[in-house]
């Protein structure tokens, strides 16, 4: 059932151009495709993300379940992959952020912006993953 409703915001965010792909003006969704880490095939997923200085910064909470998402683990992988936000398209370098960094963004970035991402942390009882997906063109304008 979750892989329907990927394709279906997938088809959706692509149909229409991003527009409606959160359902809140202050949720900021992008589509991220990458290649599968086992089949290479080009994946993608709308992922909630926050624009930084540095880039799109992403996290892979899976609703709280107890593993990383399969497209963060897809991303990781990859050595680069591709952004669409709204009608612009981005080829994009993914950085995962670890350690003391990862901490200080999760809390300074991730929470401050959205607390309510909070919960899902608690629920999988793992550290979420993040990432920062910097524009390979320089340009996240």
């Amino acid at each position: 059932m979750t892989r329907t409703g990927n394709r279906i915001g997938v088809w959706m965010y692509r149909a229409l151009g991003g527009r409606l792909s959160s359902g809140s003006r202050s949720v900021t969704v992008l589509l991220l495709t990458s290649p599968g880490r086992r089949t290479g095939r080009p994946r993608s997923t709308c992922v909630r993300y926050l624009k930084t200085a540095d880039g799109f910064v992403v996290w892979g909470t899976g609703s709280g379940a107890p593993h990383d998402p399969d497209w963060f683990k897809n991303l990781r992988a990859a050595p680069t992959a591709q952004v669409q936000i709204r009608d612009r398209h981005l080829r994009v370098w993914p950085h995962e952020v670890t350690g003391p960094d990862r901490d200080a963004m999760w809390r300074d970035v991730v929470l401050a912006a959205a607390p309510e991402v909070a919960k899902y942390a608690t629920k999988a009882g793992r550290t979420i993953p993040i990432a920062v997906l910097v524009p390979i063109d320089g340009n996240s304008g």
